[in-house]
């Protein structure tokens, strides 16, 4: 068999198939995980939010009987140290530098009076103080003078050459010369007296602060004539009035039939009629030894423990004497205090919302009383613990709570 022939076609470079071209895959993948992402942001900022809620924390009070209420009155914050400032002299009112509300160091200037007519008189007895003393300083001279000739005459007197007129009279003008130097020191002097008079009353049109406080009242305006004395008419009689707030306290009027309930050092609790809810601790300072015959009252003075920012003057207050002689109980139950808000009454109970972990607990509770804004329990929620104020009826028991501070 013959073999067979190569050919051109031989030669021919064999082709396989060509690979199908890759799929584009990454592009629909990342559009699916933007998708995803989309619809969770959607869903996370649609989701129903938590209820906010004001909540408030618990505190502790013991209740022993050295707590015990003897006596309850009212009265008003008060300052010790309360001043009208006004002026010595009368005068018109050329500046003031103060303001209600702004706080005044002792000696700080309040305001300022017109001082022409002192400042004139004053430039007066200076120049006359000055003349006095060059005055005073010539006579110096001339005691010199005459007290050397009355040396030398003695000299020549001693040698006969000098008569005794003539010594006589040099001691004449020697004793003149003092006695005149003498009167002149006393003119000085009365000059001295005279400028620190008028210096003293240019002083008096600069009115300052008695002592550190704060002005409550601005009585005068600039261009008012001002006098320490009432004359009537526009004349004023005060500048402005500063109080001193370090010295507040409560004034109280007690019935002359309860004073044997008060003592000093008696501990007091203290609510002021702008703060319901704040319960301010004092004690009694003094008990004034005096009744009013008309009104058939003892005035008491009340300090209190630590002076705050919000305890004004001339606000009214109630106060409660505490027995501190009662004998304390055998076992004391520790009550808790709590806003009256966060007690609620549901199916008949009372019960209060506990919030932890961002989450509201319902719980039973025994109210002991309610006394203004606060009411007292004695079981079921614990000193520390936070409570919902003016919760919904729709919250339930373990539903999540977004909780503000009152």
């Amino acid at each position: 068999m013959t073999p067979s022939r190569p050919s051109l076609d031989d030669l021919r470079i064999e082709r396989g198939t060509p690979p199908a071209a890759p799929r584009r895959i990454l592009p629909l993948v990342l559009a699916a995980i933007l998708l995803l992402l989309a619809l969770a942001a959607a869903w996370w900022f649609a989701r129903p939010q938590p209820p906010a809620l004001r909540t408030a924390v618990a505190r502790a009070v013991s209740a022993t009987g050295a707590e015990r209420t003897v006596l309850n009155a009212s009265g008003y914050v008060t300052a010790r140290r309360e001043a009208t400032v006004s002026s010595k002299v009368t005068g018109k009112v050329m500046e003031i530098l103060i303001e209600e509300g702004v706080r005044v160091d002792a000696g700080q200037i309040l305001a300022r009076l017109d001082d022409t007519n002192v400042r004139g008189n004053l430039e007066l007895a200076q120049a006359q103080l000055a003349a006095a003393q060059s005055a005073l300083e010539e006579t110096k001279v001339r005691v010199i003078e005459a007290e050397r000739d009355l040396r030398r005459l003695a000299t020549l007197l001693q040698g006969t050459v000098a008569s005794q007129a003539d010594f006589d009279r040099a001691e004449t003008a020697a004793l003149a010369a003092r006695a005149r130097l003498a009167q002149q020191a006393t003119t000085v002097t009365v000059a001295e007296r005279t400028v620190a008079i008028w210096q003293q009353q240019l002083d008096d049109t600069i009115i300052r602060a008695p002592f550190a406080g704060i002005v409550t009242s601005k009585n005068a305006q600039p261009g008012e004539m001002i006098s320490p004395m009432s004359s009537g008419g526009f004349t004023r009689t005060g500048i402005c009035t500063v109080v001193d707030m370090d010295s507040r306290e409560i004034e109280i009027d007690v019935n002359e039939s309860y004073i044997n309930r008060v003592a000093p050092g008696q501990g007091v609790e203290a609510t002021l009629d702008a703060y319901a809810g704040w319960k301010i601790p004092c004690k009694v300072i003094a008990i004034i030894p005096t009744a009013d015959r008309q009104k058939s009252t003892v005035r008491v003075r009340v300090g209190f423990d630590q002076l705050d920012p919000r305890i004004l003057p001339q606000m009214a207050v109630k106060v409660a004497f505490r027995d501190s002689g009662a004998a304390p109980a055998a076992n004391p139950a520790r009550l808790v205090l709590v806003p009256k808000a966060a007690v609620q009454n549901r199916d008949g109970r009372d019960v209060v919302f506990v919030v932890t972990g961002g989450r509201a607990e319902r719980r039973a509770v025994t109210v002991v009383g309610t006394q203004d804004a606060e009411t007292t329990l004695s079981a079921g929620v614990a000193d520390g613990e936070t409570v919902a104020l003016d919760a919904p009826t729709e919250l339930t028991d373990g539903a999540s709570v977004r909780p503000t501070r009152l």
